[in-house]
């Protein structure tokens, strides 16, 4: 792994690549270029006043800028660097669980501060690629992050992405929402990764190194946590401009406060049918289902006759070819939701009402 590691969505989506060039240059003050590019600015033509309304944006983004970013952090896992967002005074830090990996103990660097900070893991949840980590000591003049209602992000919202994009921390880039309600599934790296639901979908440029950083309205609210960047493998695994993806504010809060609170997540909110599965493949090698390898003992499957060796193809009315349609499908449903379920067992199609578990 390296520090500019990040998850990613394929189209199917995965991580971005890109590359950094940064450029610098001096001169003498008493140089003749100096004098002549001097010359030169002069004889420049007066440029037009800014309009009022680009100055006003200008103002807003700058504003919140100073409110928000003191709150966005960059963390240190191991040889992985993302970011963070700062949940509480109490030095309490959410990020994405895959930023974390497996370490336990980190680095922090909070903004305009050189000093660099130790915290511990409280808990990692990667079924939704969320965690927390807490600060072992809590510098003086910390300052927690404002979340925002999920419910009143609208498509066409300016939104402002902070983070440490390949390790170049307080970066700011600028987008706007371009979809809500997304459910996408990471590349887990050679294994599934976790599939979420109602993301936000931005512009804003998401790098290696944003993840777990704040997506923010120009109220200065953090709406989303960055966590997936997009690539298409038609083209060579090639980055795809303006498509990123965070985690609802509503969700981060919920597993947040069950976290700090309890130490782990109590209450998913995420439906289960209660399997372990397989994508299956026909003889042209494509994929036509998920055959179930075990049936939870009570859990929502068992309860409505489904057993091993059963290859399920539809969940309600949603096709289920692979074993990652069936966790966007079921994300996309609750716990106690009733549903059915069509699959196939010795060659004869049957349906099933089922009533969904929590996972």
């Amino acid at each position: 792994m390296n520090a500019s590691r990040t998850r990613a969505l394929r189209l199917p989506v995965a991580t971005l690549v890109c590359s950094v060039v940064l450029l610098s240059g001096c001169s003498d003050s008493g140089s003749p270029g100096r004098r002549e590019a001097s010359t030169t600015q002069a004889a420049q033509p007066a440029q037009p006043a800014v309009p009022a309304a680009d100055t006003d944006l200008q103002s807003d983004y700058q504003k919140v800028i100073r409110d928000v970013l003191p709150s966005v952090v960059q963390i240190q896992a191991g040889s992985d660097l993302g970011s963070g967002v700062v949940y509480d005074d109490k030095g309490h830090i959410v990020t994405n669980a895959h930023v974390l990996g497996d370490e336990k103990t980190f680095k922090v660097t909070i903004p305009n501060s050189e000093n660099e900070l130790t915290a511990t893991l409280v808990y990692a949840y990667p079924e939704q690629d969320l965690a927390v980590i807490e600060l072992d000591k809590v510098p003086d003049g910390l300052r927690a992050a404002a979340f925002g209602d999920s419910a009143k992000v609208a498509v066409g919202q300016i939104v402002l992405a902070m983070g440490s994009p390949l390790g170049l921390s307080s970066s700011v880039t600028q987008g706007i929402v371009s979809a809500t309600g997304r459910t996408v599934s990471e590349d887990g790296g050679g294994g599934a990764g976790a599939t979420i639901a109602n993301m936000v979908q931005t512009s804003a440029a998401i790098n290696p190194g944003n993840s777990g950083g704040a997506l923010v309205n120009l109220d200065g609210q953090v709406i989303g946590i960055p966590t997936l960047a997009a690539i298409d493998p038609n083209f060579g695994d090639s980055a795809v401009p303006g498509i990123g993806f965070a985690i609802p504010a509503s969700m981060v809060k919920t597993v947040a406060d069950q976290i700090i609170e309890n130490g782990r997540v109590t209450d998913s909110g995420r439906a289960a049918l209660g399997i372990t599965g397989r994508t299956v493949v026909d003889d042209s090698f494509r994929a036509v289902g998920v055959a179930v390898v075990d049936v939870k003992n009570g859990g929502a499957a068992d309860k409505a006759g489904i057993e091993a060796g059963d290859v399920i193809t539809k969940l309600g009315d949603t096709g289920i070819t692979t074993i990652t349609s069936l966790s966007e499908a079921l994300a996309a449903d609750r716990p106690g939701q009733q549903t059915s379920v069509t699959f196939t067992r010795d060659g004869r199609a049957k349906t099933v009402r089922v009533t969904l578990g929590e996972q």
